[in-house]
């Protein structure tokens, strides 16, 4: 990753550290992410927006710190016409614990669909795997570090199988980098294995990409950064 970071990478960086923004049920607007995305993060009692639109106007379309942020009305908003909204998520943290890698590299997955996705959202990726599975690492949202997994085998014999593939992957960066995943909460397979080797959950997101006939910012507009 290079360049300045995005405001929003303080945010989750203070998450991991067990500091949030004050419960006040209030948004912060945040300048938009690079590559023409946008997201919508829900702590408790106060969401952050990162957006080319104006901070009046994300205020009066709805968001709030209490959940507003993720309604579907409000993130059709901020998508506008012919934007595209992905799912909502559980954003999950735990800590490197570095030591020698236990996965391997892997340049054969190019066209595994995880894989793609992740080259479409995030920077930087990496693949890594074995005989258990796929893990890619990246700089993810706001250029944090982010990986995630998927299972080669999800019959019931390959029990436990997400939990080893995570414990190692988590050796894949220097010991104490603060590692973020986004889970869908559905997902409870998952989520209980993301839980079950340490990550704990901070908030929850919601990404997406703007339609190109969204209005951007009007004139009037309170600042970046600037709680509503």
């Amino acid at each position: 990753m290079t360049g300045a970071p995005h405001p929003l990478l303080a945010y989750f960086l203070a998450a991991a550290d067990g500091r949030f923004p004050p419960a006040d049920g209030r948004v912060t607007v945040l300048p938009p992410l690079p590559g023409g995305l946008e997201c919508s993060v829900a702590f408790t009692g106060h969401a952050v927006v990162a957006t080319a639109l104006g901070a009046r106007r994300v205020a009066a379309a709805g968001a709030d710190g209490y959940g507003g942020s993720l309604a579907p009305g409000f993130l059709l908003h901020l998508a506008g016409p012919g934007g595209w909204i992905g799912v909502t998520d559980a954003t999950l943290t735990a800590r490197a614990t570095g030591g020698p890698p236990r996965l391997p590299t892997r340049t054969d997955q190019d066209d595994h669909p995880r894989v793609r996705f992740a080259r479409d959202q995030r920077a930087d990726v990496t693949v890594h795997g074995d005989e258990r599975g796929l893990v890619t690492l990246a700089h993810g949202l706001a250029g944090r570090h982010e990986l995630s997994i998927e299972l080669h085998d999800t019959r019931p014999d390959s029990r436990g199988h997400g939990r080893s593939l995570l414990r190692d992957a988590l050796t894949l960066l220097p010991a104490g980098t603060p590692v973020f995943a986004a889970v869908a909460p559905g997902n409870a397979r998952s989520l209980r294995a993301f839980l079950a080797c340490g990550f704990t959950p901070v908030g929850s997101e919601v990404v997406l990409r703007p339609g190109q006939s969204r209005p951007s910012a009007g004139s009037g507009s309170a600042g970046p950064g600037t709680p509503l």
